[in-house]
Parts: structure tokens; sequence; C-alpha cells
């Protein structure tokens, strides 16, 4: 898999490294002609009460990407399945986006859907990509200004082409394999309490509990307020879980948004080797083939 680490070329206010930036760097480079500004909020929230806004409030300058439809492939049968590269390549020059752009995704959450975006474009090869560390509920509680709309200037149509590489995402048949040989680590980002398969699975259809050997880590535990721990607290949260830093991890959840959380929280304290299991439990736990743990 392609090293992931970058930084954000320096502009007026803070150097951030990769993947985060905070919202001060935000707002020195919201007039940043290379900056594209993305709101990938969703509209059902899992996992956590979400934040409920009396009217729609955004980042100046931000445009919108739906996650569940111009960046799910819809005729899949799977919930909420990657792109493929000529949709996404779509979405992408539709927003504007060439190879010199700043791409930063943000959402009503502070961190939740972000994330999902953000590995969306790295698998894709959109590398100069990153996430606003706190989201929205960060910005407004720093009081710094916001718009009712998104932004109406059509933007000139970009030239970024995406191309899915190898090494990001994985399916059922890949976990099975790695698993049964001790190849890799599966942390499961749901709560404790679907892990352990106490309470039902919101989809009709799909079982209760875990994947064998998996290890649970709900992605709220990753997170202090709306913004990530720091790095020292990730760190020890991974080498607690995990014993390695080492260790191949793969990523899972319900349906592929909230594992992508989970694995950006990996990547802030230097891990790599990161995949997601797009399909997650959605597609195990329906699967009656495949082994459950509970």
């Amino acid at each position: 898999m392609p090293h992931l680490l970058r930084c954000v070329p320096f502009y007026p206010g803070e150097k951030m490294e990769f993947p985060l930036v905070t919202t001060s760097w935000l707002e020195a480079n919201l007039n940043n002609p290379q900056l594209v500004l993305i709101d990938v909020s969703m509209s059902k929230v899992v996992g956590k009460k979400a934040i409920e806004y009396g009217r729609p409030l955004f980042i100046p300058n931000s445009q919108h990407l739906d996650l569940e439809t111009s960046l799910c492939d819809l005729t899949s049968t799977q919930v909420h399945a990657f792109p493929v590269e000529e949709q996404f390549t779509r979405e992408v020059q539709r927003l504007g986006i060439n190879a010199e752009s700043i791409v930063v995704f943000y959402d009503n959450q502070g961190i939740y859907s972000a994330p999902r975006a953000w590995w969306i474009f790295q698998a894709m090869g959109c590398k100069n990509s990153f996430v606003l560390d706190g989201g929205l509920p960060q910005w407004l509680s720093e009081k710094r200004s916001v718009v009712s709309g998104l932004s109406v200037d059509e933007a000139v149509p970009g030239h970024m082409n995406g191309k899915l590489q190898s090494g990001f995402v994985c399916d059922s048949n890949y976990i099975m394999d790695k698993i049964v040989n001790g190849q890799l680590t599966l942390i499961d980002a749901r709560s404790k309490e679907r892990f352990q398969g106490l309470v039902p699975e919101p989809r009709a259809g799909v079982r209760s509990g875990h994947i064998p050997g998996a290890l649970n880590l709900p992605f709220p535990e990753v997170l202090n307020g709306h913004c990530f721990k720091s790095p020292e607290q990730l760190s020890e949260i991974f080498l607690n879980l995990t014993g390695s830093n080492n260790t191949r991890l793969v990523f899972s959840c319900g349906s592929g948004i909230t594992a992508c959380i989970t694995l950006l929280a990996a990547v802030v304290v230097g891990y790599s080797h990161l995949i997601l299991y797009d399909g997650s439990w959605s597609d195990w736990g329906s699967n009656s083939a495949l082994p459950v743990e509970c």
C-alpha cells in the first residue's frame, strides 16, 4: 500500500501534518484558490447522539458531496459500497478538483462521515486530501463565521481522474483467508453492545455478534468532544488494544462509515498497511455461510 504521510502546503496560518487540519488553519486558508472545502454530512447518524441544528449552517465557501449517493455505488447490493472509478472521477471533476487542489472534508457532527470521504479519496489516488478536526461543531464553538447556504458559484470543471489503488479496501474472502492464518488484526468500531451481540442489528436480516477474532474499539473512544484525542492518547489506545504498532490492521463497523474514524485515528499515530472492510458487518452478518462470535 502506498505511503500515506503528506503535509499541507504552507499558506498563511499554521502548517498542519497529514491527515488533519485545524479550524485555525482552515480559517486562514478559506480564500486560497487551491482549497476545495467539502461538507459531507449525513442525514442519519448511528453510534452517537446526533447533533441537531435549527437551520442550515455551513463553513463559508463549502460545497456538498453526498456520501450515500454521489460517492456510493448504487448498483451494488452492498450497503454504502465504494464508488466505481468513473463515478468518482465524475464527482471530483464536477467539484473542480485538480491534482494541485487541497481538499478538506468536514461534517456537522464533528468527526463522523468526513473520514469516510477522506479514505475514498485516498484510495482513489487523491492524496492531497484532509479532514477538519472537530468539523462544524468545533468551528461554531470557536465563534467562527458561518453561512446558511452552500457555495453557489459553479466550479470550473477539474481534471482529476480516480484510480482505485490496491490495498485500501477488502472483502469477506480476504478477511477469512487472512484471519484464519493470523495475518491481520481486525478492529470493529461498533458499540460494545452490538459487538457482543447483546442488541439486535438495525438492519433486517443481519445477525448479531462479530467476526471471529475481531477486537472492539467503539469509535467514540478515539474522540475527545468534537475532535480526535491527542496522538499520545491514541497511540496508547492502539497499543493496549493490539499489543503492537507493526500489526496489519483491518477496520470494520456496521456498513463502512464509522470504521473510517478509527482507521483515521490509526493514521494520526503513524500506523500503515491499513485496510477498510467496506462491506463490514452488514455484509458479513447477512451471509449465513460466514462464522460469527458473540
